[in-house]
């Protein structure tokens, strides 16, 4: 049997072939034909080259893609993968075969723009796209901000900015049990936020073959479906755990053979635990920028891994900060050091059919690390961590930690946790749960909260109920800022009234809401405020380090994710916080907002190149600790870069009556009728029905 490609009314593909690897190379070709573009440059991304095609801006990340050998870790992962389960690997190849197939037919107008021929994936690639998709998703470098903040404010300021940070992922997923729906069987909805990308960061898909039948949310890319499926019998979802599980280790390195690195460098050799100087890996790399000369990059390699920041010389570039001996930093994270990246979970998921098959399909889950629940036709449930997150001092949590001093070392792996259902629910946002002995920083607890209240306000529920918690827009860490509203006295009348005004606002940030339009504008203004005080002065320059770390270094963004806590701390570095709230509240009296919140909270989209005609992107309703996840920066932007990038229910009962949208359309190529035709459903709230049945399909084509 060839392979068969369908399609429905939102040009969704529906995949069908006569056995799983046959039916991979379909999905790859398929996932070609519609998202060539975002294919390719995803594929440079993960081997460092996209500045070859987009400029100089490109070139940090290409720059840290090197340094960190991401391409090289992907390639380690699929040798081993080959050796460990073969079937896999070769299952893998066969993605990749209909990938290569797709793109040597693509007609993608963006190739053009850029001058750009479509190149050859290999068999690692898949493994390279999602290392490099995800290898910020424990926020390693966040890191760099607690030991910046310790040194300048103290340790105890590290719990006061602790916060779901400006470059983290994070979901809202829930699992109502049987008991408590109208059916009697368990549905399970959510939402991941990521970056808001164009095309969308995830593929809904349908694969059908005699081993299995499944439809999700595919990553394009990587073959099979990963984080949110349903099978007909048994259903999953994750959530990002927040899991810490990647440390930075401060290296003392030095040059052998009196080389340096502009003269071909020489040896490196670094310092252990153990007081030995040891060879390190170095070699060079040249990058190609579009535009402009190539740059040569120093690749060094210690025992501990990559070094991502700095060398011999010292920080990036052999710039030093003023005041600080020369430090590397070298990067470690268990597929580097494991060579597996998890890729032997995803036959297992597609073939699952019930909870336990899921159950031992995540036992091989490597990274990101997650939290998964399922459930299944049979009444069962699971609701658990899956990831590899090694044993090891709690420093190593907390801040970089010296190479050359012992007790820094991996000791074998965390059991990942497991937790139970409440009164026949679980909800997972990121917050402290399951996962808790595992990571540092947490979400802030209010989307779970608002979710489990949600929840309780009836005994049972149904699938067709569940779009109306994907879309609260009850913004409850409001609290802090209107408590301090509500204690200011002698106000100007403006001020008196815009305060008055405020504290009637019934605290949801809906895009046609005028009052949350001055919220955000008040917020916005304390949060400047703050960060323009000579307490946090010194974390006003950014520090000598590569630029694809400085968001997370950025103080405004940090004082408006942790403005919660920040303004109900006890003593804050003698700020006086009602003169603050005063002065941003007179502020923002003198030129209030005439609109609404809509006006300014908007989509913005990552996309690798402009589109040729921009969109006028619509209003957003939601916010950062909204069951509506639009976040914007307070104090920065209103703009929205992450939001929830699908929306799913997974319905136990009757698969048919599950539901799924994506923010943009099912397609990549900007003059389809499905590249955007879904954004009206998803700004509404409303879903697309999932459709199985072939026989309400469209067919395309025989591949």
């Amino acid at each position: 049997m060839t392979g068969e490609i369908f399609r429905d009314a939102w040009g969704i593909p529906h995949l069908r072939a006569g056995d799983a690897v046959e039916l991979a190379r379909v999905q790859g070709r398929v996932t070609a034909l519609d998202r060539a573009w975002q294919l390719e440059v995803e594929r440079h991304r993960a081997q460092g080259t996209s500045a070859s095609f987009l400029g100089p801006e490109a070139l940090p990340w290409d720059r840290f893609t090197r340094r960190a050998r991401l391409a090289d870790t992907a390639r380690r992962c699929f040798a081993e993968l080959e050796r460990r389960d073969a079937e896999t690997a070769h299952w893998l190849r066969a993605y990749v075969e209909g990938v290569n197939e797709g793109l040597r037919s693509t007609t993608a107008p963006e190739f053009a723009r850029v001058a750009l021929a479509p190149g050859r994936w290999e068999p690692w690639t898949p493994l390279a796209v999602w290392l490099a998709t995800h290898i910020l998703f424990a926020g390693f470098p966040a890191k760099l901000w607690r030991e910046r903040v310790a040194a300048h404010l103290g340790a105890d300021a590290v719990g006061l900015f602790a916060a779901d940070g400006p470059g983290t992922s994070g979901s809202n997923g829930w699992l109502v049990a049987g008991e408590r729906t109208v059916t009697g069987r368990a549905v399970i909805a959510g939402d991941p936020h990521r970056f808001l990308e164009d095309p969308g960061v995830y593929q809904q898909i349908h694969l059908s073959c005699p081993e299995f039948d499944v439809v999700g949310l595919a990553v394009p890319g990587v073959p099979g479906i990963a984080h949110f499926g349903h099978t007909g019998t048994v259903a999953w979802a994750i959530t990002n755990a927040m899991a810490d599980y990647q440390d930075l280790y401060r290296e003392q390195l030095r040059r052998t053979d009196g080389g340096r690195a502009e003269s071909g460098g020489g040896g490196v050799e670094a310092l252990g635990p153990d007081g030995v100087w040891r060879r390190a890996a170095r070699h060079t790399e040249t990058i190609e920028v579009a535009g402009e000369k190539p740059v040569e990059v120093e690749v060094i390699e210690t025992e501990r891994g990559p070094v991502i920041i700095g060398g011999p010389e010292g920080l990036d570039d052999g710039v030093p900060e003023p005041g600080v001996p020369p430090v590397a930093l070298a990067l470690r994270h268990p597929p580097r050091v494991t060579g597996d990246l998890g890729f032997g979970a995803l036959l297992p998921l597609l073939r699952a059919r019930r909870v336990a098959d899921v159950d031992r399909a995540v036992d091989l889950w490597a990274e990101p690390v997650n939290v998964v629940q399922a459930a299944d036709t049979d009444g069962g449930t699971l609701h658990r961590v899956a990831g590899r997150v090694p044993v090891r001092a709690e420093a190593n949590r907390i801040r970089p930690v010296p190479a050359w001093e012992p007790g820094h070392d991996w000791q074998g792996w965390h059991e990942p946790p497991r937790a139970g259902l409440t009164d026949g629910v679980a909800v997972m946002a990121n917050q402290r749960g399951p996962a808790s002995p595992l990571g540092v920083e947490f979400a802030p607890p209010h989307r779970a909260d608002r979710i489990a209240a949600l929840l309780a306000r009836k005994e049972h529920w149904s699938a067709a109920d569940m779009p109306a918690l994907h879309m609260d827009t009850h913004l409850a860490s409001a609290t802090a800022l209107l408590d301090h509203l509500a204690a200011l006295d002698g106000l100007t009348g403006p001020a008196a009234g815009l305060r008055d005004r405020l504290l009637r606002w019934d605290r949801r940030m809906d895009a046609d809401s005028a009052d949350a339009a001055v919220f955000a504008a008040v917020r916005g203004a304390v949060v400047r405020h703050l960060a323009e005080h000579p307490a946090f002065a010194a974390l006003t320059t950014p520090p000598a380090c590569p630029e694809v770390f400085l968001p997370w270094l950025a103080l405004t963004p940090r004082i408006g994710f942790a403005l919660e806590h920040l303004l109900t701390a006890e003593e804050l570095y003698g700020i006086d916080r009602p003169a603050t709230v005063r002065a941003a509240l007179e502020e923002v009296a003198v030129r209030p907002p005439t609109g609404t919140w809509g006006d300014t909270h908007r989509p913005a989209p990552w996309r690798a190149l402009p589109p040729t005609a921009p969109y006028d992107e619509p209003g957003l309703s939601g916010d950062h600790d909204c069951v509506l996840c639009t976040s914007s920066v307070p104090g920065l932007t209103d703009l929205a870069a992450r939001g929830p990038a699908a929306r799913y229910v997974w319905d136990l009962d009757r698969r048919a009556d599950s539901r799924w949208v994506v923010p943009l359309g099912a397609s990549g190529i900007p003059d389809s009728p499905h590249h955007r035709d879904q954004l009206p459903l998803w700004l509404a709230g409303d879903l697309v029905p999932v459709v199985t049945d072939w026989a309400r399909l469209r067919k395309e084509t025989d591949v």
